[in-house]
């Protein structure tokens, strides 16, 4: 699974509210030929970043080259339950990144355009924002 090496803070704060709004760096193909692009705002884990990448390796079958776009980089603190106020911070649970509506999470590129766009399919299925699927205009 996907998580940093070192921290500058144990910590951090979420930054919840910079959520909103359109992307507008990782908004285009850099990489391969189609990819997956999510179409709303929010927060994706470590956990469903892998999920996806394995349904998409599962389907292509060792063929192609996938990119992975995203990196889970913020630290996610949960306090236990029934944990009275003022008790102080939570501790580390999970990794994850927030997303703005535009970012293209996963990249492919080597394979027949309808397998890719099968695997793309399975690993958006996997991920908790509406997703679509981009491909660049040399291949349409």
């Amino acid at each position: 699974m996907l998580e940093p090496k070192k921290l500058k803070y144990r910590k951090p704060h979420r930054n919840r509210g910079a959520v909103g709004g359109k992307a507008t760096r990782g908004a285009l193909l850099a990489f391969g030929t189609i990819g997956l692009k999510v179409t709303e705002s929010g927060e994706i884990t470590a956990r469903q970043i892998e999920a996806a990448r394995k349904a998409m390796t599962h389907s292509v079958q060792r063929g192609g080259k996938i990119w992975i776009r995203i990196f889970p980089h913020t630290a996610v603190t949960r306090k236990a339950a029934e944990v009275p106020m003022g008790a102080g911070k939570g501790s580390l649970e999970y990794f994850a990144t927030t997303l703005k509506r535009g970012v293209i999470v996963f990249e492919m590129d080597g394979l027949p355009h309808d397998k890719a766009r099968e695997a793309l399919r399975l690993a958006g299925h996997k991920l908790p924002l509406k997703t679509k699927i981009v491909t660049s205009l040399l291949t349409s």
